[in-house]
């Protein structure tokens, strides 16, 4: 099959044809919604009906961007949007401490310094997650395929640490934001052309892993036990091949999620209890990595019950 460079196409290009659709006379039937070129209709396209459309388009633009920027796989990092830079913690510290002083003894502020403590302490996975997201970067994006690309959520907290990490070695990195009904604006360490907005939550998740060699999954809240257990689910069912998933301070997940519980309950295989690793430092992290790669490919295979 004899393939065409735009010069030599035949037909006029989308862009042509809306260039010439706006050259017509004004009248009734021009004004008409119907007149519209249908993949230039904004109310058209935004019909119910055209979801599987919307879909579609979802899926594909952000793969024709990473396509274009020979991204081969990425890394996902996962965590709390609400887990702030050691720096931030410590000013709110400092700020709940004053107002305890003014307050006097006050119940409230006293929860509120015993808050801004536990945030200080859990801050430290910020650090964690901007030193792993540097040594994985500077491994990754080293040759003309970009490998090992941190991609993130795209918000605050680890978030932003990830993103921030990439950014601190020259190195590009990936932001999948999504509309909530409140405001999320992507961190300004995400590279500008690969910041991504979504509104399918399905279609983000199918991104985060459709080039993923690694999950990192720091601290978090709904949004991180979402997307860690999606994971753990594929990889259980055989749905997806392994990868390393990581669970970042191993006292705190043990404290959150009782897992060895399930598998005592029987609602889980022990073997199961193999497919993630508790690592507590960036270097941990990277080691599990480069050690699962570095085994036989036959032993990545998942038990399952």
């Amino acid at each position: 099959m004899v393939r065409r460079d735009d010069k030599d196409r035949i037909f006029p290009t989308a862009d042509e044809d809306v260039e010439a659709a706006e050259q017509v006379e004004d009248t009734p039937q021009t004004r008409s919604p119907a007149y519209r070129l249908a993949f230039h209709d904004d109310d058209f396209l935004l019909r119910d009906e055209l979801r599987p459309v919307r879909l579609q388009l979802e899926l594909l633009k952000p793969e024709l961007a990473l396509q274009e920027e020979n991204i081969v796989s990425t890394i996902v990092v996962f965590g709390s949007a609400r887990t702030p830079a050691p720096e931030e913690a410590e000013r709110g510290l400092a700020a709940a401490e004053e107002k305890l002083r003014e307050a006097g003894e006050s119940a409230d502020a006293a929860q509120d310094v015993g808050r801004a403590r536990r945030v200080l302490e859990r801050s430290r996975y910020y650090a964690e997650a901007r030193r792993f997201a540097a040594i994985a970067s500077r491994v990754g994006q080293c040759g003309p395929e970009r490998c090992y690309v941190v991609v993130t959520g795209g918000g605050p907290g680890i978030m932003e640490a990830a993103n921030r990490g990439a950014s601190d070695v020259g190195a590009e990195s990936i932001g999948l934001n999504i509309v909530l009904p409140f405001e999320q604006a992507p961190n300004p360490y995400i590279t500008p052309k690969l910041s991504f907005q979504f509104h399918y939550f399905a279609i983000r998740k199918m991104h985060f892993l459709m080039r993923a060699r690694a999950l990192v999954c720091f601290p978090g809240g709904f949004g991180t036990m979402d997307e860690l257990f999606e994971a753990l689910t594929l990889i259980q069912t055989g749905k997806i091949e392994p990868i390393p998933v990581l669970l970042f301070g191993e006292a705190w997940w043990r404290r959150i999620v009782d897992f060895e519980a399930m598998a005592d309950e029987g609602v889980i295989s022990p073997h199961d209890l193999e497919i993630f690793t508790y690592v507590d430092t960036a270097e941990a992290a990277w080691s599990a990595i480069e050690e699962f790669y570095a085994r036989p490919r036959e032993r990545h295979r998942t038990h399952r019950a």
